[in-house]
C-alpha cells in the first residue's frame, strides 16, 4: 500500500474544503448508541462537495455510515464522478479506515478515488479505494469473461 501522509497546510486549496466540510459534518453525527462521530465529505470531478454524518439507529443494522451518507447526496444530486473523499473521526492518535461497506461503496464509484483519513489535529493519511479494498467486486468484474 502506497499511503501518504502529510500536513493539512500542504494541500491544495480543493482538498482542504473537502476535509474542513468532512470536520464540519462530524458535528451533526447521530450516534446515541456509539457516540463515534463521524463526518465525510466527497469532492466530485467538477469540484462539487456534499458532506454527511453517521446516521445510527436503535436497529443497529439501519445505521449508515457518513462515508455512504455523502456519496448518496452527491449521486442523489446527479454527481456520478467522484474524485475524493475525506473522513473524520474522534479517534486521536490512530487513523481509521472506512468500514468493509463503505469501501464497496467507494470502488463502486472510482477504484482510483482518493481517500483522505483526517485526525483530529487535522493529520492527513491519504490512500486509494483500489489499496483499501484490494481484489474488489466492483462494476467491471461484471464485464469480466465468465464460463457458459
Amino acid at each position: 500500500m502506497t499511503t501518504c501522509t502529510m500536513n493539512f497546510q500542504s494541500l491544495d486549496q480543493p482538498i482542504q474544503d473537502l476535509i474542513n466540510a468532512a470536520v464540519k459534518a462530524k458535528d451533526n453525527a447521530y450516534c446515541p448508541y456509539s457516540d463515534f462521530h463521524v463526518g465525510s465529505a466527497v469532492l466530485t470531478e467538477d469540484g462539487h462537495i456534499f458532506s454527511g454524518a453517521n446516521v445510527e439507529n436503535a436497529s443497529y443494522g439501519l445505521s449508515i455510515c457518513a462515508e455512504r451518507v455523502a456519496i448518496c447526496k452527491a449521486i442523489s444530486e446527479g454527481k456520478k464522478n467522484i474524485k475524493a473523499i475525506a473522513v473524520n473521526c474522534d479517534v486521536k492518535n490512530e487513523f481509521k479506515g472506512s468500514c468493509g461497506a463503505c469501501r464497496q461503496f467507494f470502488v463502486e464509484f472510482n477504484m482510483k478515488m482518493d481517500i483522505y483519513m483526517v485526525k483530529p489535529d487535522l493529520t492527513v493519511k491519504r490512500v486509494t479505494a483500489e489499496e483499501l479494498l484490494p481484489m474488489s467486486f466492483n462494476p467491471k468484474s461484471l464485464q469480466e469473461e465468465r464460463i457458459p
